[in-house]
């Protein structure tokens, strides 16, 4: 489903400019994504409830929240951003929802919805990996 919701919207992009946004959620409702294709693709997820040790340490500059907004381009390491929005993370609340099984593409980036976890990687073999118990980038 999320795959022909996604070839539908590269077919409206073929015909309008600036319509690169597409944003989904997993099954269970605790990551939420952006995703676009232009200039190689990229992503950015949202965990809202997380357990574990962080995925990168806390830098010193960051007095927001931490450990919850994870960011990957079609080339280089995947990061972590500060999120200094009040109440943050918050819920979207897309009305797209990648089944667990569904694989994506946003550009060169592919992203698979599994039970397990959301799991995003680009071309170069970063990425990083988004469950409740776990999170970790590559």
């Amino acid at each position: 489903m999320l795959k022909l919701i996604l070839g539908a919207v590269m077919i409206c992009l073929a015909t309008t400019a600036g319509a690169d946004g597409f944003g989904f959620q997993t099954p269970s409702g605790n990551i939420y994504c952006n995703g676009h294709i232009t200039g190689g693709g990229g992503i950015s997820c949202v965990i809202v409830n997380r357990s574990g040790a962080l995925a990168a340490p806390r830098p010193g500059s960051c007095s927001g929240v931490w450990g919850h907004d994870f960011n990957l381009d079609a080339r280089g390491p995947a990061s972590l951003s500060c999120n200094t929005w009040p109440g943050h993370p918050k819920t979207v609340g897309y009305t797209n929802i990648a089944p667990y099984g569904e694989t994506s593409q946003f550009g060169d980036i592919t992203c698979q919805s599994e039970r397990t976890g959301l799991t995003c990687r680009n071309k170069s073999g970063h990425g990083f990996f988004l469950s409740r118990k776990k999170q970790r980038v590559f």
